[in-house]
């Protein structure tokens, strides 16, 4: 497969517009999620070593884009060789992340089903409401945050007016939401919402928003072109926040992690195959 047998259907169809491409890419990537997210309904009752194991490769792939799609062009051709303005935006970008889950406290226990100790008192655990209903809205908000890193830098890259990096980086974060649209979906239904359909809507609530953030994301670099270099760094950060903070530590909690980190090594192979290959 090469990068003319996605890239050229792609740019007849919808033209060489960069925010057209950047909705289709968010369309792409949040129809990914809908599949994994609707395995529920195939696959009823899937394991923890499963899940870990491809929430791991999931963490795989968004590593590498972070660096092969994001970082790395983001120095050598947007900013002319200057590591600055992406290091700048990694920084930022993790630390929008970081404030944002002190803004949404508690999705560890939703994504779990275990409340967090506090760290200057680890026998006391965080308080969590026991209220259903807001327990799953807080859970839904909690993972749609998550999602906007990967929507962003699929805008961004689309905004740049490079197809042959935005495709591959569209194609792997599409990979990798499948096994996080199915970890939501289970999760959902770990945090109250146990019919399935309900399950499948939270997933598909936590997905859909890489549709506008990719939109808003192209738009952006194409008005403000010195935002460019930051902006790539500022997903690549939350991306990397997100894998550091989030995927790996839960991926190793269970005793599986073996699984998750292999998972995790195929998914980098996975990134950087597709990245040569059609970039």
């Amino acid at each position: 497969m090469t990068l003319a047998a996605i890239g050229e259907p792609l740019v007849r169809l919808f033209g060489d517009d960069p925010v057209r491409n950047a909705l289709v890419g968010g369309i792409v990537i949040a129809t990914f999620n809908l599949v994994g997210a609707s395995l529920v309904f195939v696959w009823r009752d899937p394991s923890e070593r499963a899940l870990d194991g491809a929430l791991g490769f999931a963490a795989g792939i968004m590593l590498a884009a972070s660096f092969t799609s994001l970082i790395i062009p983001g120095i050598e051709t947007y900013s002319g060789g200057n590591p600055v303005p992406v290091l700048v935006g990694v920084a930022i970008g993790a630390l929008f992340l970081d404030r944002s889950d002190v803004l949404v406290p508690h999705a560890h226990y939703l994504v779990t089903g275990r409340k967090r100790t506090d760290a200057a008192n680890p026998s006391e655990s965080l308080p969590v409401s026991d209220d259903r209903f807001a327990g799953v809205v807080l859970f839904v908000l909690a993972i749609t945050i998550h999602n906007m890193p990967e929507g962003l830098a699929v805008g961004v890259a689309f905004g740049a007016g490079d197809v042959s990096s935005a495709i591959p980086l569209m194609l792997a974060i599409g990979i990798q939401n499948v096994p996080e649209g199915l970890a939501v979906s289970v999760a959902a239904i770990n945090a109250g919402l146990n019919r399935r359909f309900y399950a499948v809507f939270a997933g598909i609530r936590s997905g859909i928003v890489e549709i506008p953030v990719a939109v808003i994301g192209a738009y952006a670099v194409l008005t403000m072109t010195m935002l460019l270099p930051y902006a790539m760094g500022f997903a690549a950060g939350a991306m990397l926040f997100v894998i550091s903070d989030e995927i790996v530590p839960e991926t190793h909690t269970h005793g599986n992690e073996r699984i998750a980190t292999l998972g995790t090594i195929i998914g980098i192979i996975v990134m950087l195959y597709l990245d040569i290959s059609l970039g």
